[in-house]
């Protein structure tokens, strides 16, 4: 009977430690995945912020596209602008060129006999040398050297200060520097034809000139200015049909 008692013993004595042990297992099992439930969490949590920092970033690069897309279409705007002043520019150079050539040429036919008239006026010692020294000039002017002619315009004055030829100085050099891109020399030699000589068949062009000088400068409003004294000075004269045009077309 002891020995069936002991036996009974034995065997709840071993069931008792097994359910022990499955019970450490099972805590141990529920513990690990608890950790690992935690560092789920935590890398949701680093997930989460890194997503956030990346629509920031993106929504930081889209303002600076945005930007970037602003200040492209200001550029282009001015580029547009710049490149339509650039136009007006050489349309304007272009035609005053051809204006001045026209004129150039119809006044060439007259200066062999306004030389010789100037010739008969003058009081010069020496009226040849005079004349000589005029075409010398007025040939450096026809054959597009512009430097040197403007150097023995200047000269001639120098030289021969009561020439009658001095209105016509006065034009070629103006026209001269101008072509030198010398537009504040230029409008002194015209100022001093018109100052001086009111009454000479080259004022109105001269004051024309002086206009054109100034529109070159983008003094619109000097410009305007004196095409309107043009019109009113001389109202017969071609330079003044000229300077309506010109009038019309300033800005």
């Amino acid at each position: 009977m002891r020995f069936w008692l002991l036996i009974c013993l034995c065997v709840a004595s071993s069931h008792a430690a097994a359910g022990l042990f499955a019970d450490n297992d099972a805590r141990k099992q529920v513990q690990q995945l608890e950790a690992r439930v935690v560092k789920l969490e935590q890398a949701l949590v680093a997930a989460d912020a890194d997503k956030e920092k990346y629509i920031r970033s993106i929504l930081d690069l889209q303002i600076q596209m945005e930007g970037l897309s602003t200040d492209l279409r200001k550029l282009r705007g001015q580029n547009e602008e710049l490149a339509h002043n650039l136009a007006e520019a050489e349309k304007r150079q272009k035609d005053f060129y051809i204006d001045l050539d026209t004129r150039v040429r119809r006044l060439e036919a007259g200066d062999s006999a306004a030389s010789d008239r100037a010739d008969a006026r003058s009081g010069s010692a020496n009226p040849a040398n005079e004349s000589r020294a005029f075409e010398a000039a007025y040939a450096f002017y026809k054959s597009e050297n512009y430097a040197n002619a403007a150097t023995a315009f200047r000269d001639f004055l120098k030289s021969y200060p009561q020439s009658a030829h001095e209105p016509n100085v006065l034009y070629w050099m103006g026209n001269s520097n101008f072509l030198l891109k010398d537009c504040k020399s230029s409008v002194s030699n015209y100022q001093s034809l018109i100052e001086k000589y009111q009454d000479h068949p080259r004022a109105p062009e001269a004051m024309l000139n002086i206009a054109d000088c100034q529109l070159t400068l983008k003094s619109n409003a000097a410009a305007r200015k004196t095409l309107k004294q043009l019109i009113s000075q001389f109202p017969g004269s071609d330079a003044s049909e000229k300077a309506k045009k010109r009038l019309a077309a300033i800005k």
